[in-house]
């Protein structure tokens, strides 16, 4: 037991990368081995996740369950683990999201076996960015978590799937080339040349102005994955071509990566430079949310609707990190948990609404929910929490991100408060559009949710309301990771 609590974090993120390994052995004709061999990876990590929240002593705060060997013996990269509330609360969301999303993609067919071993590679990098105190450590699994996405929508996307997975990898890259550009002249830089991101939050002895320049790497290189404006077209069509579970992981979990990203290494370890460049930040993250309210308004396909939604929501949690006081932070965190539990449940539903339609054009819908009752609530339970309805999750961290964004930028959050005006616009289009009104015929006999496919659904839109009934645990969790950063706000 002793060796086990010593490691959960290393558990954690290796339980996937196992899994894969293992998938790799077995026949492809044993679909259903396969996917119990993911879902149980997937279950561990829930585990262990869930295991490392309620070990964490939210009263010692800083970073916690930190596992510290040599790995290069004369270079100042370590094996270096350990978490803070703020990176707790993704290691739970990502372990959230990757369990809904094996049961959800249990019904894959095409190649499932090679599918999920993708799937559990992309998670082992995920979870590494996230547990990783060493930046090297945290780039390789960076890398990880962002190359299998290329094969997964090449080759299992819908729709124009090649161009959109180049389109896709490009833009990554780019901002994969900057983050190593910022990390290496970071190491080159100090003066021990270190890499453990607890001692560069510390503080920093490099010079104002090549601050600023690491700055712009960091927030650009970042930012590209977390889909800031005018970086973001890649974000669209990526989620409109992948298929359900790499879309539920490339908006709930992905995209977080690069939210993460720019609150650790711009606020944490270049604070005074991030004091100057958030105002541009915080103006860059308000046409974030208005025009992706906007274009997903004016969307006709399901999928680019969602898409445009989580460049909008996206937007919401950049404009918390710019504010840089604690509850600004505690909200955007807590809408990087929000939204994606939330963005995961409506990836699910329009990727089973176009399963049992085969078509993702709103026009041509409606009617929907006299055969799909039970997709019908859930995705009402979404748009609820995508508009920051009382009660839901997405109430509390819109309302924690405003309020602390509107004591910095009270202009500029006046101006993004519209967006949520817009996005409740476009939810109720959308559940009109596609499951009230008229029922066509040709919709008759369309079965609702299977049995499996329910446990993802049901989980999720129950976490959307449970969170927004009882915030209280995970704010306080997050808070304490912000405690963390807060010698540098």
């Amino acid at each position: 037991m002793d060796f086990l609590n010593a490691h959960l974090l290393s558990i954690t993120f290796w339980s996937p990368f196992v899994a894969c390994l293992i998938l790799l052995i077995v026949p492809p004709e044993r679909k259903t081995l396969s996917r119990m061999i993911a879902l149980v990876a997937a279950l561990i990590t829930l585990c262990t996740a869930t295991a490392l929240c309620l070990g964490y002593d939210g009263a010692r705060g800083g970073f916690q369950f930190v596992e510290n060997y040599e790995w290069l013996p004369g270079l100042p990269v370590r094996y270096l683990l350990g978490v803070d509330g703020i990176s707790l609360s993704m290691v739970l969301l990502t372990a959230i999201i990757i369990t809904a999303g094996v049961f959800a993609s249990w019904t894959l067919e095409n190649r499932s076996k090679e599918f999920l071993t993708l799937l559990m590679f992309l998670v082992t990098g995920v979870f590494g960015v996230f547990v990783s105190l060493d930046l090297f450590f945290l780039f390789l699994f960076y890398e990880i978590a962002v190359l299998p996405m290329y094969l997964l929508i090449g080759v299992w996307g819908t729709g124009p799937k090649e161009y959109s997975a180049m389109k896709l990898t490009l833009y990554l890259m780019l901002g994969s080339a900057l983050i190593l550009t910022g990390i290496l002249v970071l190491q080159y830089l100090h003066p021990s040349q270190s890499l453990d991101l607890s001692e560069l939050s510390r503080g920093t002895s490099i010079a104002f102005e090549t601050q600023r320049l690491l700055f712009l790497a960091f927030y650009i290189g970042f930012g590209v994955l977390a889909g800031i404006w005018p970086f973001h077209t890649w974000s669209p069509d990526g989620h409109a071509s992948a298929p359900t579970a790499v879309s539920m992981l490339h908006a709930g979990v992905l995209m977080k990566l690069g939210a993460y990203g720019v609150l650790r290494m711009c606020v944490g370890v270049l604070p005074d430079a991030a004091r100057e460049m958030m105002p541009l930040v915080a103006v860059i993250a308000a046409i974030n949310i208005v025009y992706g309210a906007f274009s997903a308004m004016g969307q006709k396909d399901l999928k680019y609707v969602i898409a445009y939604s989580s460049v909008s929501h996206m937007g919401v949690v950049m404009l918390g990190i710019a504010a840089m006081n604690a509850v600004s932070i505690n909200g955007a965190v807590m809408q990087m948990f929000s939204h994606g539990i939330m963005t995961g449940l409506f990836f699910a539903l329009v990727g089973l609404v176009y399963e049992k339609t085969h078509i993702r054009d709103i026009t041509q819908m409606g009617g929907l929910a006299r055969q799909m009752p039970g997709i019908a609530i859930a995705f009402v339970v979404g748009g609820l929490a995508s508009f920051g309805l009382p009660l839901t999750s997405g109430f509390i961290a819109e309302y924690l991100v405003f309020f602390g964004s509107f004591q910095t930028f009270p202009f500029v959050t006046a101006v993004a408060l519209t967006g949520i005006v817009i996005t409740a616009a476009y939810v109720l289009r959308v559940v009109q559009k596609v499951f009230l009104g008229p029922m066509p015929d040709r919709w008759r006999g369309t079965p609702d949710a299977s049995r499996t496919e329910w446990v993802a659904l049901s989980s999720l839109a129950a976490l959307l309301i449970i969170v927004g009934v009882v915030p209280g645990p995970l704010t306080e969790l997050i808070n304490t990771g912000i405690r963390n950063l807060g010698v540098q706000l």
